[in-house]
């Protein structure tokens, strides 16, 4: 009787060992998405930052390049309206869109020789190139994050605690499909 009791304390011992160290790498697994999102909403805010200083220097020559100051108008209020409402698959998507779109908008640039002299004009474009790689970066370690979060949910035993916990799939940061092909120049 006593092996028996004791067989089965040891089975309790492990389960609840196991149970604590999937509930752990859960935690872990999701505060590295928190912070990998994290990373790449601070680009996406400096990105934002940068548009408006733009839009600053565009207004200077806004007779000749209305078409242009409208663009970037445009990419900075699409942000405007998700930025604060905390849902992330809403900012993948419009961050997605500015980003193609600002593919576009510099290719727009060259028939505006006038403010492609600018010297502000052409270091806020550099800042921008410069957050758009850095964008790409952390997209990358988020999209890696993802994976793990996700994968790691939809595996047993982890599966039986992620769904006690409501853990849900995070959605990946990819690239529109409208925003897929080449730059029109």
């Amino acid at each position: 009787m006593s092996i028996i009791l004791d067989a089965f304390a040891l089975v309790a011992l492990i389960v609840i060992v196991l149970a604590f160290l999937v509930y752990n790498n859960l935690i872990r697994l999701r505060n590295n998405v928190t912070r990998a999102w994290s990373n790449v909403d601070v680009l996406l805010e400096k990105r934002h930052d940068l548009i408006s200083n733009l839009i600053v220097v565009v207004k200077e020559y806004e007779q000749y390049e209305k078409t242009l100051l409208l663009q970037l108008t445009r990419l900075r209020d699409s942000w405007n309206a998700v930025k604060d409402n905390g849902d992330i698959s809403s900012k993948i998507k419009t961050s997605s869109s500015i980003s193609g779109s600002m593919k576009t908008l510099f290719a727009d640039v060259e028939n505006y020789p006038d403010l492609k002299a600018n010297t502000t004009f052409a270091e806020l474009q550099k800042a921008l190139v410069e957050v758009e790689n850095e964008i790409a970066d952390s997209r990358q370690f988020y999209n890696d994050s993802i994976k793990l979060y996700n994968t790691n949910i939809e595996v047993v035993p982890y599966s039986l605690f992620a769904n006690a916990l409501h853990y849900t799939p995070m959605p990946y940061f990819g690239v529109l499909e409208s925003d897929k092909g080449n730059v029109a120049l």
